[in-house]
């Protein structure tokens, strides 16, 4: 469908068509049914999102929560362009993100992505995230910062998500909803929110149970989340966030080799059963926030968390004392963290000025254990120690308007992270591994918006970047302790884009971003022979990646959107070389060079609405060799469903397609993974349907 060789030419004809939308007449814009402005807080700061120098896209509740299965967070990203995710169809291993070729690296979960939930975070200190908290079905909208946001939020090469929980209306209500689909997959969910007096709550509680396409890919989730927000006086509110989701069981159907895709792909991987590969997780989580306004000019923000997880994980090997590699992970882990942020708006040499200083402060405790998987069963102690990692970043950022449609944004943050290691095993048998490491980071940021016209504002950004490797990450594949010869990578990011809103003759938004990242000492996986499930890091010595991020909506007819969001990406290896291999050149496994999501949305007011997306994802290699190519896919889902209200009672049936024209293509792909095991298929065409029911 697409070849790299001609990406210079989508280029110019990407850039050529936005720049010709400037030449629209725009004299009957009062005349045309007006856009609302999109505003936006994962900057920091409140502000208009055309008017931020940086490449951010969001995605509002109706495509969030309007007849979607509510299974992974790719639903509702899939519009976002430059996002690339995987790994929907294992819970075991959760949805894996990447942005601009940050975070595919990982085999489980987020990494290289800042995770925000209602403005706290939900990354660790050492950078790891996970979005089995995240309640879809009660979320409001999703904010994502595409490319380095470390200047702002510390370690977050990729860039950052964030994502808010709806607030109570006015008149209160209670909904409940139910689906079922094909795999025996059932989603139950009940929420209630509303204001009174001062107190605006939201509460919502779900049930997750799926069998799943694959062998050993069952899950079962129960999640609760609440927001409370209290308004003090007419300047000051505090809002709670409590959170808590219970995983008591969920398979990992691991990842299969070439024959067995071909034979059996709904099968697990042999080793799956013979040790059932599997995890479980509890996590209770409580946010505070708390806000104060000074007149117009002074404001300040505090927050607050506390978050406990217990967590069990049976791998796909037994282990053994002699590299403390049991195959069974079980630790008890607390992190906490708190910071502040004072906001100054103002004029500074009468000329319109914001400045924003604060700070973070973060800790996490694990307390670590590894035992023998004795095929199934937890078998003898073979590794014990407690991680800690505290971090500590102070920020400021200003904004200074240099002339009226001319606006400069500097900032810098400066960054420590630590993380401890206290042996408990080794150190009653044959040695301490206990030890430390620290990372300082300072991530500078310059931007600069020139808005000409209302209709068109260009910018460019340069931003740099930070990424520690997380616990996991610095696990030590000669012993105990942490890895000796791991060190951070970093980023320098380069981006000049164009972005704006039109009302007339159609109503369109568009979104132009094209960019260069060099990265220094990329963090890379691999895996052991013995050990296939484990995964270990190595840093590159760099890496180059280059691309365009275009994204256009419009309103052909009315009731009618189209929209269409397109990404290249040319990303390699600069330096890399190891004891065996050199990998000077190749391209970074894991990234397809081009994606392309195409989609229609059709809503009537007579509540009948049908939502149409096509994905295409191009080829990509496996591993860092560049022998293993993943072939290039294309996969539609359709939705459709009908809102209907009468009196108090709002009613609602949906029904969606996924897959919908039976295409074969792999949900996940193990980058460098041992034995050739890189292949987890995605289902065929499959069924769901739903119905909601608000009161």
């Amino acid at each position: 469908m697409f070849n790299g060789k001609h990406s210079q030419c989508y280029y110019l004809q990407i850039f050529s068509a936005l720049l010709a939308i400037q030449s629209v007449n725009l004299t009957a814009a009062e005349e045309a049914e007006v856009l609302e402005e999109i505003i936006v807080t994962s900057t920091r700061v409140e502000k208009a999102l055309t008017r931020v120098p940086a490449a951010i896209s969001v995605v509002g509740e109706a495509d969030i929560q309007s007849g979607q299965q509510q299974l992974t967070l790719d639903e509702s990203l899939v519009k976002v362009p430059g996002m690339f995710m995987q790994n929907r169809n294992n819970f075991a291993q959760a949805l894996r993100i990447s942005i601009r070729g940050f975070g595919a690296r990982s085999p489980f979960g987020i990494r290289g992505i800042k995770l925000m939930i209602d403005d706290v975070p939900a990354t660790l200190p050492d950078g790891a995230g996970n979005v089995d908290e995240i309640d879809l079905g009660s979320t409001n909208r999703i904010e994502v910062i595409r490319g380095p946001s470390s200047s702002l939020y510390g370690a977050s090469t990729g860039g950052v998500i964030s994502v808010f929980t709806e607030d109570g209306p006015e008149t209160p209500y209670v909904q409940g909803r139910f689906s079922a689909g094909e795999f025996d997959n059932y989603y139950a969910q009940i929420k209630t929110a509303g204001e009174y007096q001062r107190l605006n709550y939201v509460v919502s509680g779900s049930y997750l149970d799926n069998e799943g396409y694959r062998d050993q890919a069952y899950v079962e989730r129960w999640l609760l989340n609440t927001k409370l927000r209290f308004d003090i006086d007419d300047s000051s509110d505090l809002t709670a966030v409590v959170n808590f989701h219970e995983i008591p069981d969920m398979g990992d159907p691991g990842a299969l080799n070439a024959t067995e895709v071909i034979t059996n792909p709904s099968g697990a991987n042999p080793n799956s059963l013979l040790y059932d590969g599997s995890e479980n997780r509890s996590q209770q989580r409580l946010g505070l926030v708390y806000h104060k306004s000074f007149g117009d000019k002074h404001e300040i923000t505090l927050r607050n968390y506390y978050t406990w997880l217990e967590f069990g994980n049976q791998l796909t090997f037994t282990g053994g004392v002699p590299l403390s590699n049991g195959g069974t992970v079980a630790f008890d882990r607390f992190y906490t963290g708190g910071g502040g942020q004072w906001t100054w708006t103002d004029t500074l040499f009468g000329h319109d000025n914001r400045f924003i200083a604060g700070f973070d402060i973060d800790h996490q405790a694990d307390d670590r254990r590894r035992y023998a998987n004795n095929f199934g069963v937890q078998g003898i102690l073979t590794f014990d120690q407690l991680e800690e990692v505290n971090s500590q970043g102070v920020f400021a950022q200003n904004e200074f308007t240099l002339i009226e449609n001319v606006e400069l944004t500097v900032g810098a943050r400066y960054d420590s992270v630590e993380f401890d290691v206290g042996d408990r095993f080794l150190l009653n048998n044959s040695g301490d591994d206990s030890g430390s490491l620290n990372f300082n980071e300072w991530s500078p940021r310059v931007g600069l918006m020139w808005s000409p016209i209302p209709e068109a504002n260009l910018y460019f950004n340069y931003s740099t970047a930070f990424e520690t490797p997380t616990t996991t990450e610095l696990a030590n594949p000669a012993g105990g302790g942490f890895n000796p010869d791991l060190t951070s990578q970093t980023a320098d990011n380069y981006e000049i884009g164009l972005k704006g809103r039109i009302l007339a003759p159609l109503p369109i938004e568009y979104d132009l971003a094209v960019f260069q990242v060099d990265v220094a000492n990329e963090l890379v996986p691999y895996e052991m022979d013995g050990f296939t499930g484990r995964t270990f890091y190595r840093n590159a010595g760099g890496s180059t990646r280059e691309g365009v991020e275009a994204a256009l909506s419009v309103r052909p007819f009315d009731h009618l959107t189209a929209s269409i969001a397109y990404a290249y990406l040319d990303a390699n290896f600069d330096r890399f070389r190891t004891a065996t291999a050199n990998f000077d050149g190749k391209r970074l496994p894991g990234l397809p060079e081009q994606q392309l999501n195409v989609e229609l949305n059709y809503t009537h007011p007579n509540g009948l609405y049908a939502v149409w997306n096509l994905l295409y994802i191009d080829s990509f290699f496996a591993e860092n060799a560049n022998l293993v190519e993943i072939d290039d896919y294309q996969v539609s889902n359709l939705r459709v469903g009908y809102i209907t209200r009468t009196h108090d009672l709002e009613i609602a049936p949906y029904l969606g397609v996924n897959n919908l024209f039976d295409e074969d293509y792999n949900s996940n792909i193990r980058i460098n993974a041992a034995f050739g095991r890189y292949y987890e298929p995605a289902p065929g065409r499959h069924l769901y349907g739903g119905l909601s029911i608000r009161h």
